[in-house]
């Protein structure tokens, strides 16, 4: 196997370029390389994975089936942000299918499903504890997020945690407010239903 040329772009892909490899996250493309084996050239994406301290070799031919992308742009963080501040949306199933649901979406690499795994597995300090699995899963889908949503926006990830955080806590204290609405119109709604039988007597 020899290294017969270096290039600094392929299918749409440059040197120094984040990039999205669903299986390990934000990771940095460091070469692009021609490599010959067997007599034949196979063109290959060296990518850097900082926080796992991981290089791979991809090659061009399987970007798309691999699932890589570029980075999120604006539009999409913004989506991904709202989306955590949404109300969770937790299906009436056994947890050991769920979580194979939420590994997939955090796997899959597109920042809007691993946005809907930390909307739906985040526990404010007023609800019950996560499961040790529970856990787990939603940090490592708040790790991914973070990343993304920092290089992105060029910040660092626990500026990026932050802003993530932010979004978490607009939705609780949005549920809560409309927790105490729904008490003082049931107590309204009690109490005019007294005097109307107060009224009637």
């Amino acid at each position: 196997m020899a290294t017969v040329k270096k290039s600094q772009q392929r299918a749409g892909f440059k040197t120094g370029e984040f990039v999205v490899y669903p299986a390990h996250g934000v990771g940095k493309i460091s070469s692009i390389d021609s490599e010959e084996i067997a007599g034949l050239t196979l063109e290959l994406l060296v990518i850097y994975f900082e926080q796992d301290k991981l290089t791979l070799r991809v090659p061009v031919a399987k970007i798309k089936s691999v699932g890589m992308r570029k980075l999120a742009n604006e539009e999409v963080v913004a989506k991904a942000l709202s989306t955590v501040a949404a109300r969770a949306r937790v299906k009436r199933t056994m947890w050991s299918r769920r979580a194979q649901e939420y590994e997939a979406k955090i796997n899959s690499g597109d920042l809007i499903f691993i946005a809907e795994v930390v909307r739906d597995l985040y526990r404010s300090s007023e609800q019950p504890e996560q499961s040790y699995s529970e856990r787990q899963l939603f940090e490592q889908a708040m790790d991914r997020m973070g990343r993304e949503i920092g290089t992105v926006n060029k910040i660092t990830i626990t500026e990026a945690v932050e802003l993530i955080q932010k979004s978490l806590d607009m939705k609780v204290s949005r549920i809560a407010k409309s927790e105490e609405v729904k008490s003082e119109n049931g107590a309204e709604a009690t109490e005019a239903k007294g005097k109307g039988k107060e009224a009637a007597a």
